[in-house]
């Protein structure tokens, strides 16, 4: 009856999986994506150039070899847009090459270009020549179509001096100052590799704080680092306009501050690119911010069409797509499929690294669960007097009751990897006993997890035989 048994819109990492798990149980599977697109925008603007670009950054200002060789240590002194970019578009290529591959061996049919719904069943993909279009049927749809930065209406992007975060990776020039909105997880990546640049950095930032999910130690020893790198941070500030000036821009905030850079990067949350899917020819909406609501299976108000990514919502993590992806997939046709672990990792890729999983002390204390902390210093270990990161840290949060791990924050060099010995611990119901017991690799950074589990472990027993020995008079 249909020319597909599913039809993906979108290549990014959700519409990726999505595709490849319907090949794999045999079904007729098609994808539709703008020819320049491919990979979506994890990795044409997003997750995979600026990981990318923040490697460039920390390799050529020879950022994480200062506490051995010193504070004015440089591997190149005059860093050049250029020299930043070369590597960031090498990876792009690379990724855009093996997702084209892998899409070719399971037999996915690419149709290049812009999708858009004609009927619940029906989609026309029109190319970018005028006139080229191709129009299919398609019995399930799976839509993972991303997001793209918002663009509010009172700031005028010429994306030169004022730009949003697609736009960085376009820069002509490494700016001597910038004023960067919005303190969110991009806006805070950015302004860190921008600091670590040389660059002088303003955040501003309507919220009284930064990254209020995470661990309120961990977020005040990253802007302890930032402000040592000259970074100021606005909190509680607005911004009125921004006017692009002779020799710059000038920010002026509602509280009347008027802030001279040389660029402003606007990062003040993000949009579903659903505008150009006629949604309501098959019978769908989107929210004011463009997103797609979906019950657990990823399944829209019309049975057949599902989402995935970035356009249904939180998380909105690369990773995370993934799986939805492969879910969507599953349920759509039929397939028995355990759901996510809700225990994720978050990873936030500043400089220094922040990567956490699990509960944190806040939500501990609000929900009553009685804890205990164990914590450890990169300081303290010889691999991290090697890697010269004598500020990092690993904090275990414990339970009193059982001594199963509640939670786990990292702040510092490998944060985003370490973060999974906790959670594979904490996902198979383990006790810091493990850690404690268990033997790591020497030197390493994992260690950290054998010494903060000493730690907590001292204090719970200290704890014990507090409650349990003679009563003093």
């Amino acid at each position: 009856m249909y020319d597909y048994d599913l039809l993906v819109i979108g290549s990014g990492p959700g519409g990726q999986k999505a595709a490849i798990a319907a090949a794999k149980l045999g079904k007729r599977v098609c994808m539709a994506e703008r020819r320049n697109m491919i990979g979506g925008v994890c990795v044409n603007t997003g997750t995979i150039p600026s990981k990318t670009l923040r490697e460039a950054v920390l390799h050529l200002t020879g950022f994480a070899q200062r506490d051995i060789y010193g504070a004015s240590y440089r591997v190149k002194s005059e860093i050049t847009i250029a020299d930043l970019l070369a590597h960031t578009e090498h990876v792009v290529g690379r990724e855009v090459e093996v997702i084209r591959s892998q899409l070719l061996r399971n037999h996915v049919d690419l149709l290049g270009g812009t999708a858009r719904f004609e009927d619940p069943q029906t989609v026309t993909v029109a190319g970018e020549v005028r006139g080229d279009h191709t129009t299919v049927t398609a019995e399930k749809f799976v839509i993972a179509t991303g997001t793209k930065p918002a663009r509010p209406a009172e700031v005028e992007f010429d994306d030169d001096h004022v730009l949003d975060s697609d736009g960085v990776l376009r820069m002509k020039r490494v700016p001597g100052s910038m004023v960067v909105v919005g303190a969110g997880v991009i806006g805070i990546e950015y302004a860190s590799m921008f600091a670590a640049l040389g660059t002088r950095v303003t955040v501003v930032e309507k919220r009284p704080q930064m990254l209020e999910f995470c661990d309120p130690e961990v977020v005040e020893s990253l802007k302890f680092h930032l402000r040592d790198r000259a970074v100021t941070f606005r909190f509680g500030e607005e911004v009125a306009k921004v006017e692009i000036a002779p020799n710059g821009t000038i920010t002026s905030l509602a509280s009347g501050k008027r802030i001279a850079a040389d660029m402003v990067m606007y990062s003040a949350g993000r949009q579903g690119v659903t505008e150009e899917l006629h949604l309501e020819k098959a019978g769908l909406g989107a929210d004011r911010r463009g997103r797609i609501a979906v019950d657990g299976q990823y399944r829209t108000v019309v049975p057949h069409i599902f989402a995935v990514g970035d356009v249904i919502g939180f998380p909105a993590l690369a990773a995370t797509s993934m799986g939805q992806g492969r879910l969507a997939a599953y349920h759509a046709f039929g397939e028995p499929a355990r759901e996510l672990q809700e225990l994720q990792p978050i990873g936030i890729y500043t400089v220094p690294e922040i990567s956490y999983c699990g509960k944190t002390e806040a939500e501990l204390t609000e929900s009553a669960v009685p804890y205990e902390v164990g914590m450890s210093r990169y300081r303290e270990l010889a691999r991290g007097a090697i890697v010269g990161d004598s500020y990092g840290m690993l904090k275990l949060l414990v339970s009193n009751e059982d001594r199963t791990l509640l939670g786990v924050h990292v702040f510092g060099t490998n944060a985003t990897d370490l973060v999974h010995i906790g959670q594979a611990i904490m996902g198979c119901g383990g006790t810091v006993d493990y850690l404690v017991d268990t033997v790591f690799n020497y030197p390493t950074l994992s260690e950290a997890y054998k010494v903060a589990a000493l730690d907590v472990t001292n204090k719970i027993r200290a704890l014990d035989a507090f409650a349990s020995g003679p009563r003093s008079c």
